[in-house]
């Protein structure tokens, strides 16, 4: 018998303490962190001050979350593809397949990404096993994003 929970390649989450229910989020393994979609990000003399997710999103509520100094950190993130910045990090309580786990997360901009939520592997680790092929994946969303990407691609070809 299994001793932890065993997710997908993409979950729903939730956060409800901050009434947010269902939100799509990416697994990745090879990601170190966890990160949510912020805007509005904005330090001052007493604080850390954000918005969850983007106007565009459904989740978007545009209530600030406040973080008072020595309650969030600033931490540098590598991409795979060696790109390097500073994000704030912080802690947010989150469940995930029936799991209540007080979460790191990374503030970033993912407006342009499919999933509003990536869950690395810092997160996961001793807590879940993952079966790729298992889950709660937008389908329908990423065969239109590959069908769009193979369409950009053609069209690159045929012009060169």
């Amino acid at each position: 018998m299994l001793d932890k929970p065993i997710i997908g390649r993409a979950e729903t989450v939730s956060f409800p303490k901050l009434e947010l229910f269902d939100v799509p989020a990416k697994i990745d393994t090879g990601a170190d962190l966890s990160s949510i979609w912020a805007t509005d990000i904005a330090e001052s003399s007493e604080g850390l001050s954000f918005v969850l997710f983007g106007k565009d999103s459904p989740f978007y509520s545009g209530k600030s979350m406040n973080f008072p100094r020595g309650h969030y950190t600033i931490t540098r993130v590598s991409s795979s593809f060696g790109h390097k910045e500073y994000r704030y990090r912080v802690k947010l309580p989150i469940k995930i397949a029936g799991k209540r786990i007080r979460a790191t997360f990374t503030l970033s901009d993912r407006k342009d990404k499919l999933y509003p939520i990536l869950i690395g592997r810092r997160m996961i680790s001793n807590k879940f096993y993952v079966d790729v092929s298992s889950g709660s994946p937008l389908k329908e969303q990423e065969k239109a994003r590959s069908k769009k990407l193979k369409e950009e691609l053609q069209k690159l070809q045929e012009q060169s």
